[in-house]
């Protein structure tokens, strides 16, 4: 029988969430969660609620951790969200040496989702005081994130955090969903969402990001052990693929140094479909089309070739059948493209678009990068 995945979570000492909620979201998997301690009491913003976050107690509890032969290491609390990415992301290497163990964080897992899901405008629901939340704001802002809402319970102390009643954690993510947010965050680990993001995702009709279960998301994720696990929302069901799709986007726009690329799907199992974009690159400056639903895309004159042909089609320019849709056009000022279908057995499941704001050759290094962006879409398929 193969040996399970150990996940190794840096639990503040007075967290009373996350181990429970992990361990109920772990149920019926094969992997195991094992907590290790540090002095976490008080969430402010002096110097001396700071220290508690220092590197030295961390790394104590990561190597007591590494005795347990774990594969990965989480720092389960959200101090980075406040303290800044490089906090963490210098944590992350402190344990990586100390150990020979990878590690990641709450902060990062979110940030990672939030890519993932393609936000930029969130709704922030968290239990700290404004102070806290106006500097958490300000993190997510220079990370290219906008808090458009933000809901809080103006609490300090840890234990408290744990106590909040469910209807009233259950009101804090509703509140936080207002304003037109692309998905909602908890952003504490001592917040029990996680039981509730399923059905919010219902009511509200967006992603609901909890940060213990982004957190199990991502620890999952880099000990090479991600797995679709249902019903606990859209980002254990979904996230990695969602992730994997992303960054294949990405190092396509980068390869082909073009202005836009998307990948549409049709895969209901997962909440996408063709007429809104599962994943999207831009390039600084550049227009997001991700969530403009307006077209029936299947009905496009340039996806009717591809539904023909199923080949890639190379525009350099417009003046030459088959037309794309006035609005690429018009109002995302899309002047050359290349699709390429994703054929899965004999269906049209989607295409990869690639957008030129000005008219331009496609070579053969632009389609040798459109080829293994396909085939990445393919295997990160083929591992749902």
């Amino acid at each position: 029988m193969a040996e399970s995945t150990r996940i190794g979570m840096l639990t503040p000492s007075s967290n009373t969430i996350l181990e429970p909620v992990t361990a109920a979201i772990l149920h019926g998997t094969d992997s195991s969660m094992y907590a290790s301690r540090v002095p976490v009491t008080r969430i402010a913003l002096d110097d001396h609620a700071n220290t508690q976050f220092g590197t030295e107690p961390m790394l104590a509890a990561a190597r007591l951790l590494a005795d347990a032969a774990v594969d990965v290491i989480a720092w389960n609390g959200t101090a980075g969200s406040w303290l800044g990415i490089d906090h963490d992301l210098e944590l992350c290497a402190a344990i990586e040496k100390a150990t020979g163990i990878p590690a990641t964080t709450s902060t990062l897992a979110l940030l990672d989702a939030f890519r993932a899901f393609g936000v930029t405008r969130l709704g922030l629901a968290v239990p700290y005081t404004a102070d806290v939340t106006e500097r958490i704001v300000a993190r997510y802002r220079e990370l290219g994130v906008e808090c458009v809402t933000t809901a809080q319970l103006g609490l300090t102390d840890n234990l408290d955090f744990g106590r909040v009643p469910t209807e009233r954690v259950r009101q804090l993510i509703e509140q936080a969903a207002e304003g037109d947010p692309h998905a909602v965050a908890v952003v504490c680990t001592n917040v029990a969402g996680a039981p509730h993001v399923a059905e919010l995702e219902r009511l509200l009709s967006m992603p609901v990001f909890c940060s213990v279960s982004a957190t199990l998301w991502k620890a999952l994720d880099v000990a090479g052990a991600a797995t679709t696990i249902p019903g606990w929302g859209r980002l254990l069901a979904s996230g990695t693929l969602r992730a994997r799709l992303q960054q294949a986007l990405d190092d396509l726009l980068a390869s082909t140094g073009a202005d836009r690329t998307t990948l549409r799907m049709d895969l209901p199992a997962v909440a996408l479909h063709v007429d809104l974009t599962a994943a999207e690159a831009v390039a600084p400056g550049v227009r997001s089309i991700r969530r403009d639903g307006s077209l029936d895309q299947r009905a496009l004159n340039t996806v009717a070739w591809l539904e023909q042909h199923r080949k890639p089609l190379v525009q350099p320019h417009f003046r030459e059948a088959p037309q794309p849709p006035e609005a690429l056009k018009d109002v995302y000022g899309v002047r050359a493209q290349t699709l390429g279908p994703i054929v899965r057995g004999d269906e049209l499941a989607g295409w990869i678009s690639i957008h030129s704001l000005h008219e331009r050759d496609w070579g053969p290094q632009d389609l040798a990068a459109l080829a293994q962006a396909t085939q990445r879409v393919h295997d990160a398929l083929d591992g749902m």
